[in-house]
C-alpha cells in the first residue's frame, strides 16, 4: 500500500457501509411523517370542535392514539437521523462528535418517550 498516490492513501480504509441504509431510513420516516401529518390534519378538521374534551375523547380511541404515537416516534427518529448527519459533517474532533451524537440520541429518545407517555396518558383518560 503506497502513500504517494491518492488511491494508495485510502486503500484498505473501506467504507462505512451504513450510508445507503441511513439514507433510506431518512426517506421512509419522511414519507411516514407526511402521511401521518396529513391524517392528523384531516382528523382534526373532521372533529366537531377543538375543545380539550373533544380532542382527548377522540385521542382515547385506539386508532388515533396508535397513529399519534407513531407520528411522535417517527418525527423524533427522523430529526435524530438528520441532525446526526449534520454532526458527522461539521464536528471533526472524535470526542466532541461522540459527545454530540450521544447527547442527540439521549434527547431524541427522551423526547419520543415523553411524547408517547403523553399520548398514552391522554388515551387512558388520566387527564384532569
Amino acid at each position: 500500500m503506497g502513500n504517494g498516490t491518492s488511491i494508495g492513501r485510502v486503500r484498505g480504509l473501506g467504507s462505512a457501509k451504513t450510508g445507503p441504509h441511513h439514507w433510506l431510513v431518512q426517506r421512509f420516516t419522511a414519507i411516514g411523517n407526511l402521511l401521518l401529518v396529513l391524517w392528523l390534519a384531516v382528523s382534526i378538521l373532521l372533529l366537531p370542535d377543538l375543545t380539550y374534551a373533544s380532542v382527548s375523547e377522540w385521542l382515547a380511541t385506539p386508532v388515533p392514539a396508535t397513529a399519534m404515537a407513531l407520528l411522535v416516534v417517527s418525527t423524533f427518529w427522523h430529526a435524530r437521523l438528520g441532525l446526526q448527519v449534520v454532526v458527522e459533517d461539521y464536528v471533526h474532533e472524535h470526542a466532541n462528535k461522540f459527545a454530540c451524537i450521544a447527547a442527540l440520541n439521549l434527547a431524541a429518545f427522551a423526547g419520543a418517550a415523553f411524547g408517547v407517555f403523553c399520548v398514552v396518558r391522554l388515551a387512558l383518560g388520566a387527564h384532569a
